[in-house]
């Protein structure tokens, strides 16, 4: 193992010890929040009210010590609410840019789909381009801009769904569970005292352990990841599968393929291994393919989910050896 290599464990190690001060429990989807970050892409993170989604996204902004927006969206927010806009200065007698939220590294955007779908899009260029256009400017973001984005699974009523082209602009949809009963015996336990998790984070107990300067360093040692021809062609061929699949009437398109194969790097590294295993792809699947997926309506009033059918693909594709 080579020392970028070393050099990036060790940093996740610190990482997930100052992220656990905060977070009970939930490991897999601190590790899935940290692959998201080391491979500068965007998250998607769902849950059911309380299990601490924004708390997670505001304590990911600590841990690495980088300038931290949120936007709580609502039917009434506009577009420039976002991205911000010109306005007239009387005094100089010329228009000034009034930078929004969107103009940091790290962005929390909280009940995305309580706005509507001209809102949502907002985001669509500085998710993908790191730039965003206001009155035929285009303003540069910081090359480490990152969204990671909160919804609601459970209650539709008022909300609307992200359009298709915003949601493959996710990396990763991060499913938020509700911890087991140890975790929150844990967390009850922690309640009676000062040391809840929001007082800890308010506290300054947690601290950074990455200056924003050193992920373009740390990012660059995914590339020492070995991954082997036949596990390319494995993620080619699940990700192609999605396509053809007979419960699927919209699959992955090839951003997909680029993110799985990210993801199993990173989650090599995260695993303290220099090289991928079909089970690296095997766990990253699901995240990455799920919100990709449009079922055929017939399949969806059977009550069929993406997850379910990622999950078909898997066992449906040959393993390789």
């Amino acid at each position: 193992m080579n020392n970028q290599t070393e050099q990036l464990l060790d940093t996740l190690a610190r990482a997930r010890a100052e992220i656990g001060k905060v977070i009970i429990g939930n490991d897999d989807v601190v590790d899935q929040s940290l692959i998201v970050i080391f491979t500068n892409s965007h998250a998607l993170v769902e849950g059911v009210p309380g299990v601490a989604k924004t708390l997670l996204v505001r304590t990911l902004a600590r841990v690495l010590g980088c300038e931290f927006a949120r936007i709580q969206f609502t039917p009434d927010l506009m577009p420039a609410d976002i991205t911000g806009t010109n306005v007239f200065n009387f005094q100089r007698n010329e228009f000034t840019l009034v930078r929004g939220p969107i103009f940091t590294t790290f962005l929390l955007a909280d009940e995305i789909n309580r706005a509507p779908a001209k809102t949502q899009s907002a985001l669509l260029q500085a998710m993908q381009e790191r730039t965003v256009t206001i009155d035929r400017d285009t303003h540069t973001l910081s090359p480490h801009f990152t969204v990671f984005a909160t919804q609601n699974p459970i209650e539709y009523e008022g909300t609307y769904p992200l359009p298709e082209a915003q949601k493959d602009r996710f990396m990763l949809k991060i499913f938020m569970d509700c911890p087991n009963r140890d975790d929150e015996l844990t967390l009850a336990q922690r309640m009676l005292g000062n040391n809840s998790p929001e007082a800890t984070l308010v506290s300054g107990a947690v601290t950074p352990v990455i200056s924003i300067e050193d992920l373009t360093e740390l990012r660059a040692a995914l590339q020492t990841i070995t991954v082997r021809d036949d596990l390319l062609a494995y993620i080619v061929d699940i990700v192609r599968k999605s396509r053809a699949h007979e419960s699927v009437l919209v699959g992955a398109g090839p951003r997909a393929t680029q993110a799985l194969l990210l993801a199993a790097r990173a989650l090599a590294a995260i695993s303290g291994r220099d090289y991928a295993t079909p089970d690296d792809i095997k766990t990253m699947a699901t995240p990455v393919l799920e919100h990709r997926l449009i079922l055929r309506p017939e399949y969806e009033i059977e009550g069929m989910s993406a997850r379910e059918v990622v999950q078909k693909i898997l066992e449906e594709i040959a393993v390789p050896r």
